[in-house]
């Protein structure tokens, strides 16, 4: 005779099993609705300084070459522009008037490194590389990441420019020394790109929100908040206003969403919906997402209209306006 406890735990058993046998079946089916883009390689990235970044990594993906390698080229090009004041050499200074730069990187086979509060090096995407392809780590900060960057052959350079000088000297007059966050001083370059492998990978590089306290770290180097890429389902990357994409982990939030069905755009919307439900005051910053699957759809989308994004594909460079959740 088989006893009340032994019965039920066998229908538990069962029962799970079957959830378990639903649960892979409908996943598979989502699966093969999405089949991989190959052959065709696509690049996204953000703002104006994306159409620059995105030729040189274009140059890299027609060649057949890889995706990782393709979005570190693309990213090094606003690092090394002074005159690009949000990335790298000739970013704007905290308020205490250093450059500090923050950077991440990650592939297709989900490995992922990252530098921040990283001072006198042109390049944190490529030193963030470097965390993760020669350390077991994920993230170096500050002199640790300094030093090994310089280990690694990467050279010392001043990067608070003239120009950068004296807008922080000008900010200074007013600021009474605290931090002002606003809608334009903080465009990150993120940069996600498929190669003709069918491949994913991005990097994400900034020196961070203007004249902000010394020692902050915004989203653009945390995995998960200001990049995330998945190579079965696509990935997301932001800009603005780190702090609000970090309390909502945004890129990954954005890739999880293309996991479960929705569309690139759809995802980022459904991000930045979120932002707007959970953070008070929200409406007084800027935040904007771009996303790629696997099938090489993409999308876009942002708090305030002003954000644009750059999209390569089929051998065309376009800027295009994100929709957005307030409207002109």
């Amino acid at each position: 005779m088989i006893s009340r406890r032994k019965f039920l735990a066998g229908s538990v058993v069962a029962t799970s099993g079957l959830l378990l046998n639903q649960k892979v079946s409908a996943t598979a089916e989502k699966s093969s609705s999405s089949t991989p883009l190959k052959g065709k390689p696509i690049i996204i990235s953000t703002w104006r300084h994306g159409l620059p970044a995105n030729e040189v990594a274009a140059k890299i993906l027609v060649k057949g070459g890889r995706s990782l390698d393709a979005v570190e080229a693309g990213a090094r090009v606003p690092e090394a522009d002074p005159n690009i004041m949000t990335v790298g050499l000739g970013g704007y200074p905290d308020r205490d008037g250093y450059v500090t730069l923050d950077a991440c990187i990650m592939d297709e086979k989900g490995n992922a490194g990252s530098v921040t509060f990283l001072q006198d090096i042109v390049h944190p995407v490529s030193v963030a590389r470097k965390v993760m392809e020669d350390t077991p780590h994920v993230m170096l900060s500050g002199e640790g990441a300094l030093q090994f960057a310089l280990e690694k052959g990467f050279k010392k350079q001043n990067l608070l420019t003239d120009k950068a000088k004296e807008a922080w000297e000008e900010w200074k007059k007013k600021s009474k020394y605290e931090p002002v966050i606003n809608i334009e001083n903080h465009d990150t370059i993120s940069i996600l790109a498929i190669d003709a492998n069918g491949d994913l990978s991005g990097a994400c590089t900034t020196s961070g929100a203007a004249f902000k306290m010394h020692g902050r770290v915004g989203d653009s180097p945390i995995i998960g908040a200001g990049l995330f890429c998945d190579n079965e389902v696509g990935g997301a990357a932001s800009t603005g206003m780190g702090e609000l994409v970090m309390k909502t982990v945004g890129s990954f939030l954005v890739v999880e969403l293309m996991r479960n069905g929705m569309s690139p755009q759809q995802a980022c919307e459904e991000a930045v919906n979120r932002i707007a439900e959970k953070i008070p005051g929200y409406e007084k910053f800027q935040i904007g997402y771009i996303a790629i699957n696997k099938a090489g759809e993409t999308g876009a989308y942002c708090i305030h209209p002003g954000f644009n994004y750059a999209l390569w594909k089929d051998g065309q460079n376009t800027l295009t306006d994100a929709t957005s959740l307030f409207k002109k």
